[in-house]
């Protein structure tokens, strides 16, 4: 019949030719927030933990505390976005922090997302064999960050496989974190 061993399924492998959704990269720090499933609790965690006002990360567990109710609007699971402005990362000229959601589709009409999430910029949408990655960054170079109207020195952009369900970045350095 075969080994002794759990089979190990092939995955299916996404068509290159499918929609990808181009953002503008925000240099902050990732964070999520988790509702629960009987929407009565949120939870705030960074990319790699939970943390909590007590055990924070650049003040975002608190930013989640103080807007539980409107956070619990997202609905029930993991929600993940870009918490940035001041004092982190390229800071973008802000005296605030803000909350970009990642989830563009979902998050992009005002009406539906809570009043204290933003969402990070759409650059481009369109079929992944059509995308000039190139052209977008060039203009992203010239006008700055649409994030942070302004702001003249954005940090890149992420590409979305909506079907592979993959990411990839682009930033202006493009080499090792933290070297150029």
């Amino acid at each position: 019949m075969g080994p002794d061993v759990p089979f190990e399924e092939f995955p299916k492998i996404a068509r290159f030719s499918r929609e990808v959704i181009v953002t503008e990269k925000i240099d902050g720090t990732n964070g999520q927030v988790y509702v629960n499933a009987s929407m009565t609790e949120v939870y705030a965690g960074s990319r790699s933990r939970w943390i909590s006002p007590e055990a924070d990360h650049f003040g975002f567990a608190r930013w989640v505390a103080d807007h539980k109710e409107s956070l619990l609007t997202l609905g029930p699971g993991a929600h993940f976005g870009e918490w940035w402005g001041a004092g982190i990362q390229r800071r973008y000229d802000l005296k605030e922090k803000r909350f970009s959601l990642f989830n563009t589709h979902r998050w992009s009409d005002d009406a539906t997302r809570p009043a204290c999430c933003g969402v990070v910029p759409v650059l481009w949408r369109g079929p992944m064999d059509e995308l000039d990655a190139e052209a977008i960054m060039e203009e992203l170079r010239r006008g700055g960050s649409v994030a942070s109207p302004g702001f003249t020195k954005p940090e890149g952009i992420v590409i979305f496989h909506t079907v592979g369900q993959w990411l990839l970045k682009k930033t202006f350095d493009d080499g090792p974190k933290g070297v150029g």
